[in-house]
């Protein structure tokens, strides 16, 4: 069998090349992670399987880091099978108790904004984000002493005001309302796309091709098996498939990451009414969870709902969206939003969870191979905070730092989880 030796950009990233100025060395060099040192990773060579929010970015700071790099994803960055596509995906910081997550969006929010200066696109639209709950309130009240220690702004508003600043939101029913400041919504095909370009275009190589892991050996992974019939050999080996983790790694993740369907909504709103246009990204904590994205890239009124829906193929389930959680999603909004009551349906989708048991990131080397880095559980909730994963995934790889103990696989290890102890509530 042949080693694979190099490869197309793939149409996608050409694309995004195109539309995406060369940045100076000097303005990469300004992007240099303070994880990293220089050359820490010179002379490595790594291979990061899926070109989504954990790979592309992982792929890109292991680059920065001197490695010989290989990105590999057989049907491109942002993909509409991928977790990682679709137009949209929320940023907001808002995390319960969990100051981790806080931190890492806190650094993400950093991120993206000094890519959107290096490549001059825009990935993030800031629109600040409204927070509803009725009854317990704790997922925000808790969260607020970790945003103000990372200088990030967010309040609690009095559901009466709110209804003054939003007039076209129904408030009934809640009873605590809660304003982010800095949240927004991230473009989420787009910024798949840009990053996997700006990798090729620091000297990255991207293969559009599948990928399987061959032999574990004396502790290590041997090679890569690919779809053209070609095998891949390097020094470090980085999955980041999502949904696809468990099917690959039947023994390891299997149990651990179960891809469920998850249908989304884009409904037109009024072309006369421009209170639905300008309100910020939503969270409405029923229960169920509604969440919403009111605009980005013209595509529509955005809402999905965060149950978790039944387990699902990433590669060939039937994406043909569902009628009754259209008809809940319709029922919903004609009471929450008044004036978008009867808007015509112009786009639906349907995606996938890569959940977890707890709701938390893996982000660990395999069990059984020290040369093998697992990153997975999104669990619908990662894409926000991938340039800052990405960071903390180069520098654990590169030896550097050690796994969040929080991501770790052994977290695990004696633990039975049946489908009703699987955590919800913060995935948008």
């Amino acid at each position: 069998m042949k080693t694979h030796r190099g490869g197309g950009p793939g149409a996608a990233i050409a694309a995004a090349a195109a539309m995406t100025p060369a940045a100076d060395e000097a303005a990469i060099e300004e992007l240099r992670s303070p994880l990293i040192p220089k050359g820490a990773a010179a002379g490595m060579r790594v291979a990061v399987i899926g070109a989504g929010a954990f790979g592309g970015w992982t792929a890109l700071y292991l680059l920065r880091a001197g490695a010989e790099t290989t990105l590999i994803d057989p049907w491109g960055p942002g993909n509409a099978r991928a977790s990682s596509g679709g137009d949209s995906r929320m940023i907001r910081a808002i995390y319960g108790e969990d100051g981790v997550y806080v931190d890492l969006v806190a650094r993400s929010f950093d991120l993206w904004r000094a890519h959107e200066a290096l490549w001059r696109r825009t990935l993030y639209q800031r629109t600040g984000a409204l927070w509803m709950f009725s009854g317990d309130d704790r997922y925000a009240a808790e969260c607020l002493p970790h945003l103000e220690r990372a200088r990030l702004k967010a309040a609690a508003i009095d559901p009466v005001e709110a209804g003054r600043r939003y007039p076209g939101v129904d408030f009934s029913g809640v009873d605590s309302v809660y304003v982010e400041a800095e949240a927004g919504c991230l473009l989420a095909r787009r910024a798949c796309e840009t990053v996997a370009a700006g990798f090729v275009a620091e000297g990255g190589v991207y293969l559009p091709l599948a990928a399987k892991p061959g032999r574990i050996a004396d502790g290590a992974l041997t090679s890569l098996d690919l779809s053209d019939g070609s095998r891949l050999i390097a020094d470090r080996y980085v999955f980041a498939c999502g949904p696809w983790l468990g099917k690959l790694f039947p023994e390891t993740l299997g149990p651990l990451i179960r891809p469920s369907r998850q249908d989304v909504y884009y409904f037109g709103a009024p072309a006369d009414d421009p209170r639905y246009a300008a309100l910020p990204i939503w969270m409405d904590f029923g229960p169920p969870v509604y969440y919403g994205v009111p605009s980005a890239q013209d595509r529509g009124f955005k809402i999905g709902e965060d149950t978790r829906g039944s387990e699902f193929d990433p590669s060939d389930g039937d994406r043909t969206p569902d009628r009754e959680r259209l008809e809940r999603a319709r029922a919903y909004i004609a009471r929450r939003f008044p004036g978008m009551a009867g808007a015509p349906l112009i786009g639906a989708r349907v995606c996938q969870y890569e959940n977890s048991p707890d709701g938390h990131y893996i982000l660990d080397r395999h069990p059984r191979a020290d040369n093998l880095w697992l990153l997975g559980g999104g669990s619908g909730h990662g894409f926000k905070q991938g340039p800052a994963l990405g960071e903390k995934t180069a520098a654990m790889i590169t030896g550097v730092t050690d796994p969040e103990p929080l991501f770790q696989l052994a977290r695990f290890q004696g633990s039975d989880y049946g489908t009703d102890t699987w955590r919800h509530g913060q995935h948008y």
